[in-house]
């Protein structure tokens, strides 16, 4: 039996003069495997597992468990999407359910709301406070895939979130380091300065944060999840929103209902990748660039060499293009899904990159709608985890409350803090958002429409043999780390452990910029910029937790060694 895995990490040299790597460690298990953001999340979920629960019960108790560990990145005040795998002897398959239990514009909410009366955008308006926040779907997504799947009790996985709130966690390096980020908005919030402070100072790393509303809150929701959307918490919530200049109602959370969505799936190589349809971008973007790749040699070029790292940005630029035009709520507009995912127009795209030098970001706009339309054109801060149990059932999972620390503000009484997700939309044509990327009038807001995301939930299967699940969080960036990984594992025969610590890249059309991690070395850099790419190095981004299964059978898990997850397997 695997436990939790040792927090030491193995630095790995990759380049003359380049900074170190961290190798993430790499677990191992049969009967089952957790992957998430924190290490008590993990062993949250594998504590279902071990009770006899499946991996929907696993699922559900880890997530909870993040909702309390990590407030700044998601919980239950903010939502997400979920993809689940049950293997199918009878057709020699996956079957495949994708659940939408993303955060939704309230009624009141209009498409000019964050501009002042000379159509200027009011600054951070849709980031920080009550009205940039958007109706939570975390607790009806979760309460909804366990009814159709779990097997365990509703209370039981609900149980160690519980535990975590009314008894405390020793708070993080980056816990910390995210707070003091967001210091001013959450103090200015008495109910977020109460839990998140002493009295206005900021937590050490170390420390106990101990959150006795929202344990109460949790207990509520054990007994009835449906409290959060016409019980006492919703009264709560829409109290507070009255307060506080927000716009959520009690008939906004009342009508939220999580929808059910056809998985989007392609073929690469061999392989079958599906990924969240929209109003996810990720799985239409991450299919597209595969099909731009598909027809090269990858794996004889090298990760990453040049060659290889130049057709990626260039592919990722044209995916990014098309989806600042196209991409939106497909219950409010005819997003031209089967169009931008297949063969014959990722020709026509691929046949704009010019191998040599990279493309300027305006000399490639969206695909114009006349070459979609000869395409089957259709009508109308992010936490990640992953689970697998010992029948391969597999659950990914993505959830969010958007920036850090959400909107900075606290339900009064309730401990759940609110989502910034209203930023997800377009505030206006034209204007970045919070990670950068510009969007039109697709993602305009509207009542009760979904804002596009990136996140990407991933799972990849061949045949009736599950291969590997992953996800990330990272905004913008989400679809391009979630890419590399796959692609690390499938194409460059990685494992786990070293498919989430490889060098990523990332370039989203605008600002026309390629984002380098720092351990690249040097001299792929400069390979890159002599090909015209404007480079900007970073750190690392992006937080991947992910799940193979080898070919005799085996589980291999490993959590990205950029932050502080856990790989937990038995």
């Amino acid at each position: 039996m695997g436990g939790l895995i040792a927090t030491l990490t193995t630095i790995v040299t990759v380049g003359c003069d380049a900074p170190t790597r961290q190798l993430a460690p790499l677990e191992t298990g049969d009967r089952g495997m957790v992957v998430s953001a924190d290490p008590l999340a993990s062993e949250a979920g594998v504590e279902m597992l071990r009770k006899g629960g499946n991996a929907i019960d696993a699922a559900v108790a880890t997530t909870f468990a993040i909702s309390v560990v990590e407030p700044f990145s998601a919980g239950i005040g903010g939502g997400g999407f979920l993809l689940a795998g049950f293997p199918d002897p009878a057709r020699e398959d996956y079957q495949i359910q994708a659940l939408d239990f993303r955060e939704r514009a309230p009624k009141a909410a209009s498409r000019d709301m964050y501009l002042d009366e000379n159509g200027e955008v009011i600054e951070r308006a849709s980031l920080d406070g009550h009205l940039a926040a958007g109706v939570p779907g975390t607790v009806a997504g979760l309460f909804t895939v366990h009814k159709y799947y779990g097997q365990l009790p509703w209370e039981t996985v609900v149980a160690p979130a519980i535990q975590l709130a009314e008894t405390g966690f020793p708070v993080s390096e980056y816990f910390v380091r995210s707070l003091e980020r967001r210091r001013d908005v959450i103090t200015a919030n008495p109910a977020a300065r109460a839990i998140f402070t002493r009295d206005g100072q900021m937590y050490e790393p170390g420390e106990i944060l101990i959150q006795a509303d929202l344990a109460d809150t949790l207990k509520t929701i054990a007994a009835d999840p449906r409290s959060f959307y016409t019980g006492e918490i919703a009264t709560a919530i829409a109290a507070d929103m009255a307060e506080n200049g927000g716009l959520i109602t009690l008939a906004d959370l009342e009508a939220y209902t999580p929808i059910w969505r056809n998985p989007l799936c392609g073929n690469f190589r061999q392989f079958q990748i599906c990924a969240m349809p929209p109003p996810s971008s990720g799985g239409v973007h991450l299919l597209q660039i595969l099909n731009l790749i598909e027809p090269y040699d990858l794996k004889s070029w090298g990760r990453q060499d040049p060659d290889t790292l130049h057709l990626l940005a260039e592919s990722m630029r044209i995916a990014y293009a098309d989806r600042a035009e196209y991409l939106g709520d497909p219950d409010f507009v005819a997003v031209p899904v089967r169009s931008l995912v297949s063969g014959g127009y990722a020709d026509i795209r691929r046949s704009q990159i010019d191998r040599e030098r990279a493309t300027p970001s305006d000399e490639i706009p969206p695909a114009a709608r006349d070459i979609l339309n000869r395409h089957i054109w259709e009508s109308p801060e992010t936490s990640h985890l992953t689970v697998v149990d010992g029948d391969r059932n597999v659950v990914s999972l993505t959830f969010t409350v958007n920036g850090g620390f959400g909107a900075g503000v606290v339900a009064a009484g309730t401990g759940i803090l609110l989502n910034n997700e209203m930023d997800d939309f377009s505030v206006a044509p034209g204007v970045p958002n919070l990670y950068g990327l510009v969007g039109g009038e697709a993602n305009a807001i509207a009542p009760r429409k979904t804002p596009l995301s990136s996140m990407t939930p991933a799972i990849v299967t061949e045949g009736d043999r599950l291969i590997m699940a992953a996800g990330s969080p990272g905004g913008s960036t989400i679809i391009t780390t979630v890419l590399q990984t796959v692609l690390n594992v499938l194409e460059f025969d990685m494992t786990v452990a070293e498919a989430v610590s490889e060098p990523r890249i990332h370039h989203q059309w605008l600002p026309d910029r390629l984002l380098v991690d720092s351990t690249t070395p040097p001299a792929t850099v400069e390979a890159l910029r002599r090909r015209g790419h404007e480079i900007v190095k970073r750190d690392g981004w992006g937080n991947v937790n992910a799940i193979v299964v080898t070919p005799d059978g085996q589980l291999q898990g490993a959590a990205d060694p950029r932050r502080d997850g856990a790989a937990v397997g038995f």
